[in-house]
């Protein structure tokens, strides 16, 4: 299941975002692309709660096409990593794009999560 929003972006553009949920065994992983900031959070809120709700134990975040995530974005993975850990489940990103692991070095997020440089073999 998929979600998409379009929005409206400075200098007239239209920027796309969406969030993905595929299954593998209890592991959710949420597929991102595009732009996460303030004007399309509900994509990624979606998808996570979708995740949570069909009782994952592992959620990763496949961020290889998410090319921008501003504070909207961090708060978002934020909570759904406490939001996880509630209930027992464990969130975890892969494939972090540079933009996107300065963002969460520069907030001191990094250390949060487990990271992973690819997504995991047996995700793919």
């Amino acid at each position: 299941m998929a979600a998409e929003k379009n929005a409206n972006a400075a200098g007239g553009r239209h920027r796309r975002f969406s969030a993905a949920v595929r299954w593998s065994g209890r592991t959710a992983v949420v597929v991102v692309a595009g732009e996460l900031d303030h004007d399309n959070p509900d994509p990624l809120n979606e998808a996570m709660g979708q995740a949570l709700a069909k009782g994952a134990e592992r959620i990763v975040v496949d961020c290889d096409r998410l090319t921008f995530c501003d504070s909207t974005g961090l708060n978002i993975l934020l909570k759904g990593r406490l939001e996880a850990r509630e209930v027992g489940a464990e969130l975890e990103l892969a494939t972090l794009q540079p933009v996107v692991a300065r963002m969460l070095e520069i907030t001191g997020a990094t250390g949060l999560f487990t990271v992973h440089a690819h997504l995991p073999d047996e995700l793919r």
